[in-house]
């Protein structure tokens, strides 16, 4: 039995900070595991919405460090691309196009590296893949 992965909001620590968790293959909300508290659900390199495991169900394809819409594989549907510890809008790679950045499992507003721009902790490691599952949890489910 795998310990659920928590999320916590910027840089809380109490079960009452916690925003999601990961279990399973499957990003439940707050520290629920209720199969009616899914979020997504991750198989292989997709994550889907809630318990679905249909193609139209499909929210993002992770590949070669790109994360595309649904099931495209085009460069115009890609969302973000992770580039050494930083998250991209699209396709871009300049600095003024950086999302967010990940330190330490914590991840950061755009550039930033000051605690105050924190905007969650993850309290264990994942792949990403995982990483987005959490990431969609975070960004678009609350």
């Amino acid at each position: 039995m795998n310990l659920p992965i928590k999320v916590y909001k910027g840089t809380g620590t109490y079960s009452s900070d916690v925003i999601c968790n990961l279990n399973n293959n499957k990003v439940y909300k707050k520290i629920s595991n209720y199969s009616s508290d899914i979020i997504c659900n991750i198989n292989q390199n997709k994550i889907y919405k809630g318990t679905s495991n249909y193609t139209s169900d499909v929210l993002y394809n992770i590949t070669d460090g790109k994360v595309y819409k649904g099931t495209s594989n085009y460069s115009s549907n890609i969302v973000m691309t992770f580039k050494d510890g930083k998250i991209y809008k699209g396709t871009s790679s300049y600095s003024s196009d950086i999302i967010a950045n990940i330190k330490d499992n914590k991840v950061y507003k755009g550039n930033s590296s000051y605690s105050s721009d924190i905007e969650f902790t993850i309290d264990g490691r994942v792949t990403l893949v995982e990483f987005v599952a959490l990431w969609h949890a975070v960004k678009y489910a609350y």
